[in-house]
């Protein structure tokens, strides 16, 4: 018997050598997968918070840090002069703007323009959102021209208006002297200074709120109105019975930012002050809590005094946000 010996055959040149391939290559593509994978996690679940990272920090730098420290000051004495300088008073902060005739006297002016300003404005903007509801020509040019007052810089329109309210050469009492009324002195007599720094008020943000009304004027279904139409309802039915309750969240908007903004009127009365300070008038007759809390802080330069002024406003803005909360809740619930 013979023997064969049996040998591998021969590899091809430029070939490789059988066996199992070699899995380095793709043990990195899987590694390099893998970690693009968890790079990619990280940057969906991460990157929403580094987009909003500069609102947070702008907040807490010029938002949050001035709430606690205005907070914190007004439990102290501390002047304007010397803020690193407090000593410690509690509440006698607190017990002294209480007590203090001025307080009360800005309290009830910021309440009469808040009143007087805000009930004809939504009322006047209702109504110029219930016009331009309808087809009008140019109701582009009517929607932007509306917009103007609000875009309109207060220091500009307050002094335009000081113009128009002058007692001596105004164009107001110009045309009431034309009827046979005698002047009005608008910067110095209560009541008038209170006119007419509300009707600043009122020629800045009629236009706003009525967009804000036209808005919602156009998101109610015509359905409604075509139904109303068909049981015999006129326009004014129509406006009363479908439009109004449609608009009753809206109408609640307008009215807690309204009062919030009329809380905190500032710049109308401040221009609007022929000898141009914080005083109000001379005899504090149109001050505002806005101009209390400037007078106290930046004239009188009591930053502690000031401070809960600050606090005791914005105590009273929370009160204004409870109260809406319930009111809405209560809308809801009826609905």
């Amino acid at each position: 018997m013979s023997t064969h010996d049996t040998a591998a055959p021969p590899a091809k040149e430029g070939g490789a050598a059988p066996g199992r391939p070699p899995a380095a290559p793709v043990d990195a593509e899987a590694r390099r997968r893998a970690r693009l994978s968890r790079r990619w996690q990280r940057d969906i679940r991460w990157s929403p918070y580094a987009f909003v990272s500069p609102f947070f920090l702008l907040f807490l730098a010029f938002g949050l840090f001035p709430l606690i420290y205005t907070g914190w000051a007004s439990l102290h004495q501390v002047e304007m002069t010397a803020p690193t300088d407090m000593n410690w008073v509690g509440l006698r902060n607190y017990t002294r703007i209480f007590d203090d005739d001025f307080f009360w006297n800005a309290a009830r002016n910021t309440l009469t323009i808040g009143v007087i300003s805000t009930v004809p404005q939504l009322l006047m903007a209702m109504g110029l959102a219930h016009i331009l509801n309808y087809r009008l020509r140019a109701s582009t040019f009517y929607r932007v021209a509306m917009l103007a007052p609000y875009a309109t810089s207060i220091a500009a329109a307050s002094l335009v208006f000081v113009l128009l309210f002058g007692r001596d050469y105004g164009m107001i009492n110009w045309a009431l002297d034309a009827v046979g009324v005698s002047p009005v002195d608008w910067q110095n007599d209560k009541w008038p200074s209170q006119i007419a720094v509300s009707t600043i008020i009122i020629w800045r943000w009629t236009g706003y709120n009525a967009l804000i009304y036209l808005a919602a004027m156009q998101a109610i279904p015509q359905d409604l109105y075509e139904s109303a139409a068909l049981d015999g309802a006129s326009r004014w039915q129509q406006f009363f019975h479908v439009t109004l309750p449609s608009l009753r969240p809206t109408i609640l908007f307008t009215v807690v930012v309204s009062t919030i903004g009329a809380s905190q009127v500032f710049g109308e009365p401040l221009l609007f002050d022929a000898n141009k300070g914080a005083s109000g008038g001379a005899e504090h007759q149109f001050q505002t809590l806005g101009l209390y809390l400037y007078e106290q802080g930046w004239v009188n330069q009591h930053l502690g005094r000031a401070s809960a002024i600050a606090w005791t406003m914005f105590l009273i803005l929370i009160v204004i946000g409870i109260v809406n909360y319930v009111i809405s809740r209560r809308l809801r619930a009826s609905s």
